[in-house]
This record gives structure tokens, C-alpha cells and sequence, in this order.
């Protein structure tokens, strides 16, 4: 089975990089606007890696994070935060809060692809004929 991948950020750009960057793989990706949406779908598709912002409307990423980790139906889904701020207290908090990995914005896609595969395996998508 291919995996699930959701992305929950309020900018639209970084959610089509992330779609971008999995483009070439056999997974499907799933996009949420803010942290209400993002739990929504992660209930609903039960994704494999939650690629998480931090700084949203409606939802933050840590709030989201608590509600995923009280979920007994969730909690286990590995999630990547994504921050804007790289210092060593922002990066601590996140590691408390029970994260597999970060990224700092701007990312590279290969950053994303590298720590998503560490998490799942990513296999090439099969060519259409």
C-alpha cells in the first residue's frame, strides 16, 4: 500500500511544494488550510506522516499536535513540524512535544523527502503507459 501524506499549512505555496516534491512518488497527498482541517483529515485518512506548520489560523500546529497525541486513534502518526524559527529553544520545545523531525522554512524539497524517508518508503510512481 502506498502511503499517506498530509500536509496541514496555511500557505498555499509550502502545500504545493510538498505536493510537488512527492510528485515522482507512489503516495497520495492530502493538503489542510489549518490545524481543525488537518485533524479532520487525518481521522478520515489516517495518514502515514503529517508534515506540520506551526504559525496558523483557527488552529496552530502545537494545538493540533496535542489533539493528534490525545487521539488514541492518531497519536502514533509520525509528524514533521515546520517552523520559521531555527533557534535552540524553539527547536527544544519542539523535540518535547513528541516530533520526529523539523524542517526550518525555506526548505529544499530534497530536506522534506529526506526526513519523509526516514518516516515511510518511498517508492517511484509507476510510469503510465
Amino acid at each position: 500500500m502506498h502511503p499517506k501524506i498530509l500536509a496541514v499549512d496555511d500557505s498555499k505555496t509550502i502545500r504545493m511544494i510538498v505536493s510537488k516534491a512527492f510528485k515522482s512518488f507512489d503516495c497520495d497527498v492530502f493538503e489542510a488550510t489549518n490545524g481543525l482541517e488537518g485533524l479532520s483529515i487525518a481521522g478520515k485518512e489516517k495518514p502515514d506522516v503529517i508534515i506540520l506548520d506551526i504559525t496558523m489560523p483557527v488552529m496552530d500546529g502545537y494545538e493540533m499536535l496535542n489533539r493528534l497525541r490525545a487521539d488514541r486513534d492518531l497519536r502514533q502518526i509520525p509528524v514533521i513540524m515546520l517552523t520559521a524559527e531555527s533557534g535552540r529553544e524553539n527547536v527544544a520545545h519542539i523535540a518535547r512535544m513528541g516530533v520526529r523531525d523539523y524542517l526550518v522554512k525555506p526548505f529544499k524539497e530534497e530536506q522534506l523527502l529526506e526526513k519523509a524517508g526516514r518516516i515511510v518508503t518511498l517508492a517511484a510512481r509507476p510510469a503510465a503507459n
